[in-house]
């Protein structure tokens, strides 16, 4: 007589041996991946569109301030009269600061935004990380650049100007003193924005990395 249980799976295999069947969990994560990398690049893009530092000069004639605003394609404010108080110090004109920079801004941040997002998305296990370096370069470029603007107009004064003082260089944190003006400057939305698209492609990465750990 033939055994009923011949032929099948408890017969002759232990527990360990039957084939498992896993359920696909993987879906949700990789939908959440692709959702904070479609954020972060939009994130990068509207700081096209929005104030990225700012400026303020006190001194006992403009007691409410002078205020200057920078965006990413240019500065904003009371630039005319801030020109015309630089202009008895010898400084050039802000109109004339990071003039290329300006010109190729809009392409730059379509750049880092499609470079992250590709990088998230395509890139193998070791590449991944390169769209957190592409996305943080992207507020520390700005602060490297302006900070050498700033140095720049602060060491290139016109010798023949009213006004003579030794070359300076203008706080990019917090508080200074330039002549008889005392100044605050810090950053704004868009630079803190980049800074959270940043955070969050880390974030997306991250999680890649857990539901995808050989790749």
């Amino acid at each position: 007589m033939i055994s009923d249980t011949v032929g099948s799976p408890a017969a002759g295999l232990a527990p360990r041996d039957l084939p498992v069947v896993t359920a696909p969990v993987r879906r949700p994560r990789r939908w959440a991946v692709a959702g904070a990398g479609l954020l972060a690049t939009a994130m990068f893009a509207s700081t096209y569109f929005m104030q990225w530092w700012s400026f303020i000069l006190y001194a006992p004639q403009y007691p409410a301030g002078l205020r200057l605003t920078v965006s990413l394609t240019g500065v904003s404010g009371d630039v005319d009269e801030v020109d015309r108080l630089n202009h008895y110090i010898g400084m050039a004109s802000l109109t004339h600061a990071a003039p290329t920079e300006r010109a190729l801004a809009g392409y730059g941040v379509a750049i880092v935004a499609a470079a992250s997002l590709v990088l998230l998305l395509g890139a193998g296990r070791r590449l991944r990380w390169l769209a957190v370096a592409v996305g943080a370069a992207f507020p520390a470029l700005f602060i490297a650049d302006s900070s050498y603007w700033l140095y720049r107009f602060g060491h290139h004064l016109n010798a023949h100007a009213p006004l003579r003082l030794s070359p300076f260089t203008p706080e990019m944190f917090g508080n200074g003193t330039i002549g008889q003006f005392m100044t605050f400057a810090k950053p704004e939305v868009g630079f803190w924005v980049a800074c959270a698209a940043t955070a969050l492609l880390a974030g997306a990465v991250r999680l890649r990395w857990s539901e995808d750990p050989v790749r």
